[in-house]
């Protein structure tokens, strides 16, 4: 009989111990749950690069190369045979399907600050390998004056491009020396700016 209570105490001892393990293990555990993946607080000072922000959109089930070209005051136009000129750089050149696992069709250029005069919004079918036209595209202009500032659109518009090869002026338009628009200064007189590239030459 005391060897009976004797096993019985030497189990729940060892029942006692392992809980003990479990409980501690529980409790390092929730202690630095906060630790492995701490919350990031959004930073006040991030904002989007670039002064003047120009973007172009179209169908993603297309696949088709559309191009952006844009041109800034005194410098050369930007597109995707030159990406980077004095105030415009082009950051993405969308090949269509090619190359492109996310299958989103967009083609975005930034300047570095805002200089007074001209600008100039191209586009221009390189490809059409879907056999789709013609092809929308979605063609949005924005200016922040100070890093700060909220974008402020001055263009967004639908474009048709009806054959490929086609290079079509979307808008020009002047900035003055504090990045507004000048009153009357928006058209969209064309102005090649592909060919003018092939002229400048490199």
């Amino acid at each position: 009989m005391l060897d009976m209570y004797e096993d019985d105490s030497e189990g729940t001892v060892f029942r006692d111990v392992i809980m003990l393990a479990l409980m501690g293990f529980v409790v390092i555990v929730v202690l630095l749950l906060p630790h492995l993946n701490p919350p990031v607080k959004a930073s006040e000072d991030a904002t989007p690069p670039g002064n003047i922000i120009v973007e172009i959109r179209w169908p993603d089930d297309l696949d088709s190369d559309v191009d952006l070209w844009v041109e800034a005051p005194g410098d050369r136009p930007v597109g995707y045979s030159n990406k980077g000129g004095a105030v415009f750089n082009l950051l993405r050149d969308d090949l269509g399907f090619q190359g492109d696992p996310t299958k989103l069709n967009y083609e975005v250029a930034y300047s570095r600050g805002v200089v007074a005069g001209e600008y100039t919004i191209n586009l221009h079918l390189y490809q059409d390998r879907s056999r789709h036209l013609p092809i929308e595209v979605t063609v949005s202009v924005g200016v922040k004056r100070k890093p700060q500032d909220p974008l402020e659109r001055i263009e967004v518009r639908q474009v048709n491009l009806r054959h490929v090869g086609q290079e079509r002026t979307v808008v020009r338009f002047t900035l003055d020396g504090d990045g507004r628009i000048v009153p009357g200064s928006k058209h969209e007189l064309p102005k090649p700016l592909r060919q003018a590239r092939a002229t400048l030459g490199g």
